[in-house]
């Protein structure tokens, strides 16, 4: 029942927002009492702790299985970034600029465990092009780590519509791609970003 709860609640809260969902909400959605809930978690913070723990790692499984197909690493990040604009889609208001506005602490833990995965994800994806030919191979990688994941998270952290952040992302993307990219790469670039537009 724990699981279940957890499911449901992570399926509204990125739907309608962490701030916005009530365990009467999540009870009503559930046909089950709230007593039930408060059964498994003492309070609304605990069980936010628990869905953002359980996002967390379904994306970062959902990443692994994209790794592993070997994509180029261009078409690779554009894999990612559709995964992620599913993933969210329902939401109207960014779920990381919900956390840090309403739940900060809760944000802060999230934020630790995402520094070290995302960098080593974003890390692992340009010695990937480095290796293809299709960034260049003099980058400064750890720069350009850096570079990435203060834009990307920038962006999620102080950008209230969903919307807005996942077009933020596509351009960041692109800027990020272009910044890297070799003759080759700008290519790969072009092809990802007129698959987006068909």
């Amino acid at each position: 029942m724990k699981d279940k709860i957890i499911a449901k609640a992570t399926d509204l809260f990125l739907k309608l927002g962490f701030k916005s969902v009530t365990m009467d909400d999540i009870a009503g959605e559930m046909c089950i009492s709230k007593k039930t809930i408060y059964k498994y978690f003492c309070n609304k913070e605990i069980l936010i702790e628990e869905s953002t723990t359980l996002v967390h790692k379904e994306v970062h499984q959902i990443i692994d299985s994209i790794v592993a197909e070997k994509h180029n690493a261009i078409e690779e990040n554009f894999i990612i970034r559709k995964m992620f604009k599913d993933m969210f889609k329902a939401g109207d208001t960014s779920p990381l600029y919900q956390l840090k506005k309403h739940y900060p602490e809760i944000y802060h833990q999230v934020m630790k465990r995402e520094i070290e995965e995302c960098n080593s994800c974003f890390r692992q994806n340009i010695e990937k092009g480095i290796e293809q030919k299709l960034y260049r191979y003099d980058l400064d990688i750890e720069t350009y780590v850096k570079f990435y994941y203060y834009l990307i998270f920038s962006i999620n952290e102080n950008t209230r519509s969903e919307v807005e952040a996942q077009k933020l992302e596509l351009e960041a993307l692109e800027y990020h791609t272009r910044a890297m990219a070799t003759a080759e790469g700008i290519i790969e670039l072009e092809n990802q970003l007129q698959n987006i537009n068909k």
